[in-house]
């Protein structure tokens, strides 16, 4: 596994009253492993070797003018990867016959998904560059990659070669792969040992929720569960809670349209979020549970303590979820638009 580090400070923005640098990356260490799941690193050297710099190129600026752009694509590549695999799948629109079936987006577990057209304005750019050779599932993780290194977390080197898939799975589908906003450390645990993940990397991937928000109809699912709200949650940072989402309808258009942020730094990749959990201020009953239950607490401490350790082994677990039932070869289609099926 290859980690590139951040090197040098590039520019600086204000966000919800927060700064957050932008930071450029440069390759660190040996890179040993040179396929993954059929997937190399060197996929596009010959038939598009821009691709990583055209991506990089385009997000930057977008994320400079929406700082919430960077957690709106790490999210986009989590709930793409986690039914039917990183197959951007999630991008299509449905067409004829299946608009009057619930599709993917359908399901109310993506809610408030965004950026999808972003990478459509990217895949316009790499066809320009290069026509029909790079996959919306390949720039689906380089934007995912690249939203982490750009907010101060590793640049991760990820192997690529993914193609698209021809369909899209309905909404039960969906509904039956993606976690619920109440799942515990069980659950989380199961599902990412489905991945091929340790219960270190099932740890340092939920560190992803150290950038972005929870909207209040997740936080007031928890309300309804009293083991939910009980385990590890400081009292004051409950009130906070239910002040900042008061008792309505967790169904309700107000309950969707108000969110709280999902850590102290919510527009930067750092280790706050572990920081949070140790201290019972989770926003979701994972990130409580997981600071307390001792299968996850020895690694929660770590990276609190310890940036680089979090970094590396959130790049090994990013790898491997973005690796996930990827399609590769004859298997799939490397879509000309990405939000149809050619």
């Amino acid at each position: 596994m290859t980690v590139m580090k951040p090197k040098s400070q590039a520019a600086a923005y204000a966000s919800c009253f927060l700064v957050m640098s932008l930071l450029c990356g440069c390759i660190s260490g040996d890179q040993t492993e040179n396929s993954f799941e059929g997937l190399s690193y060197n996929y596009y050297e010959k038939t598009c070797p821009k691709v990583e710099e055209i991506v990089r190129s385009s997000l930057s600026p977008m994320f400079v003018l929406d700082p919430t752009s960077p957690a709106a694509l790490l999210r986009l590549m989590f709930h793409d990867c986690q039914v039917q695999g990183c197959d951007a799948s999630i991008l299509i629109e449905p067409s004829g016959d299946q608009h009057q079936q619930f599709t993917e987006l359908d399901s109310a577990k993506n809610f408030g998904i965004r950026k999808r057209e972003l990478i459509g304005e990217i895949k316009t750019s790499l066809e320009t560059e290069c026509p029909k050779q790079v996959s919306c599932s390949d720039i689906i993780i380089l934007a995912a990659r690249d939203a982490v290194a750009l907010t101060g977390g590793p640049l991760i080197a990820v192997p690529l070669g993914r193609k698209d898939s021809l369909s899209t799975p309905s909404k039960h589908v969906a509904d039956s792969e993606l976690p619920p906003s109440t799942a515990d450390v069980d659950s989380i645990l199961s599902l990412f040992a489905g991945k091929a993940m340790t219960v270190e990397e099932s740890v340092a991937i939920m560190g992803a929720h150290t950038l972005g928000v929870t909207h209040c109809n997740n936080v007031l699912s928890r309300f309804e569960n009293e083991n939910a709200t009980s385990a590890n949650m400081d009292p004051r940072f409950q009130t906070f809670l239910r002040v900042v989402c008061p008792e309505f309808s967790p169904s309700s258009k107000t309950a969707e349209a108000t969110f709280v942020p999902n850590d102290q730094t919510s527009v930067i990749f750092d280790t706050a979020y572990y920081d949070d959990a140790i201290a019972g201020r989770g926003n979701l009953r994972i990130d409580s549970e997981i600071g307390a239950d001792p299968r996850t607490r020895q690694f929660v401490e770590a990276f609190a303590a310890d940036q680089d350790r979090f970094f590396n082994a959130f790049a090994s677990a990013f790898v491997k979820l973005s690796s996930y039932k990827v399609l590769t070869g004859d298997n799939g289609v490397v879509r000309s638009v990405c939000d149809k099926v050619d």
